[in-house]
């Protein structure tokens, strides 16, 4: 559950990134840097724990996938978030180099950060998603023995 849990607070934090970028001031660009930074450790922190469950503990859970009623939860469904998590890293990580800048002077920047807290958002709740459809194939082929 812990890479769920950080997944989740990678996906609100950087929400939160967005809602602050929209109502940009001086006041709000510390928070808008800490809680970019926050993102991208919640996302590589996502990224590990998934990493290491994926290596020692997922080949179970698909040889139970591919017996089950849901094969297409790994054929299709781990497979696309096993690429797209790539890119939603990388884009994580970009975030807060994006919100380094002085976003509140800088229309431009400022419309870069709110493109990648954006895509960042709506990848996260790609992948989150596809876990839980992940872990549905998991539950419908235990209950399917």
């Amino acid at each position: 559950m812990a890479h769920v849990l950080f997944g989740v607070a990678c996906l609100v934090t950087s929400l939160w990134v967005f809602v602050d970028v929209l109502n940009i001031s001086e006041t709000n660009r510390g928070r808008i840097r800490k809680m970019s930074c926050a993102a991208a450790v919640f996302m590589w922190l996502a990224f590990f724990i998934g990493g290491y469950w994926y290596v020692f503990s997922y080949k179970v859970d698909e040889a139970i996938i591919l017996k089950g009623p849901w094969p297409f939860a790994h054929s299709f469904f781990m497979e696309t978030k096993e690429h797209l998590v790539i890119t939603l890293l990388m884009l994580a990580t970009y975030l807060p180099i994006t919100a380094a800048g002085n976003l509140a002077a800088n229309k431009d920047a400022r419309r870069v950060a709110l493109w990648v807290a954006g895509m960042v958002v709506l990848l996260a709740l790609m992948v989150e998603g596809e876990g839980a459809t992940i872990a549905m194939g998991v539950k419908a082929g235990l209950l399917a023995r």
